[in-house]
């Protein structure tokens, strides 16, 4: 990865410690602010329909006894539900308000260095929504035609409300990408080398998903891969743009085209119904959903040759030019 890159060089002259531990602390702060922000809208729209399914299941009136394990699957099973998840995507924009806030105020840089940039802005993110689909419909068909995964149309598909998830992905996989790619890693990136920033905000990023059900040591791994597949994507194409696209377009494929749970969230309203056939997780990705899976892995590993391979060819013709 020898290209040289305008959104590190841009965040190296901001007022960030150049010490990693100091960055890493401030990355955790801003973080647990952002989690609190993130979590106020969803906690508030979710309470009725908790206490009503504690209810109906007799939680609440003692004839069920209340368990961590069926607490855990009653907030599964509501926050997956329209009424709460797609109030609890949209309330993810407080991760991108929150971290252009930091970087512009605390880190004192501009948003140019976090790869907002206003040169192909359109274009970028349309490609970014085409590479998005066709990896996540590559590895939903690697699944099928293994006989892994089964997949049928939806009944009864429900427009309307599947194209408020698309909103709501719009503003959640913005939002992911501000945080760790437009933050954490050109942070890092301004003042240690560009491997560092791509691995220590890839890490970071699987971390922040050790809580979804179904989370597990492949799934850690492939998240890791996302992370590094977004970062030098972000780096070959110097702007934020596409990989915002490509990780909406990526979830929203996943969950409400194919109908796979996201990230171990569970099912939503979708045009198609995706089903493991199999018993084996690392093949189907169990309740973590195909992101979970080995062909996610050889997926994404597939994507991050092929933009590292890039980097390589700009950095030639950019040589070839001076």
């Amino acid at each position: 990865m020898k290209r040289k890159s305008e959104i590190f060089e841009e965040s190296s002259h901001s007022l960030a410690s150049p010490s990693l531990l100091i960055q890493l602390l401030s990355f955790v702060v801003v973080f647990f602010i952002i989690y609190v922000l993130e979590a106020v809208i969803p906690s508030f729209v979710s309470v009725t329909p908790m206490m009503e399914e504690m209810k109906s299941q007799g939680m609440l009136d003692g004839s069920v006894k209340i368990t961590l394990k069926k607490s855990m699957a009653v907030a599964t099973l509501i926050s997956a539900s329209p009424k709460v998840m797609i109030p609890s995507l949209l309330s993810t924009v407080f991760g991108t308000v929150t971290s252009i806030i930091y970087c512009r105020n605390i880190e004192v840089r501009p948003v140019s260095s976090m790869g907002v940039r206003k040169n192909k802005i359109v274009p970028h993110y349309l490609i970014g929504l085409a590479v998005g689909i066709a990896m996540m419909t590559a590895i939903t068909i690697l699944s099928v035609v293994t006989g892994v995964n089964n997949i049928s149309l939806c009944s009864n598909i429900n427009v309307g409300i599947i194209l408020l998830y698309l909103l709501g992905f719009f503003v959640q996989g913005m939002s992911e990408e501000f945080i760790f790619r437009g933050y954490l890693m050109t942070t890092i990136g301004g003042h240690h080398s560009p491997f560092l920033a791509v691995g220590i905000s890839s890490v970071a990023f699987a971390l922040a998903h050790t809580a979804n059900p179904g989370f597990n040591v492949l799934s850690c791994i492939n998240l890791i891969l996302f992370g590094i597949f977004a970062g030098v994507y972000m780096i070959c194409f110097d702007d934020i743009w596409g990989v915002c696209g490509i990780h909406s377009i990526w979830n929203f494929m996943q969950g409400n085209f194919y109908g796979i749970s996201v990230s171990g969230t569970g099912n939503t309203e979708s045009v198609f119904r995706t089903s493991a056939v199999t018993e084996h997780g690392w093949l189907s990705g169990g309740k973590f959903g195909i992101e979970g899976s080995i062909f996610t892995t050889l997926i994404l590993s597939a994507g991050i040759i092929t933009v590292l391979l890039n980097i390589r060819k700009k950095s030639h013709t950019e040589k070839k030019e001076l």
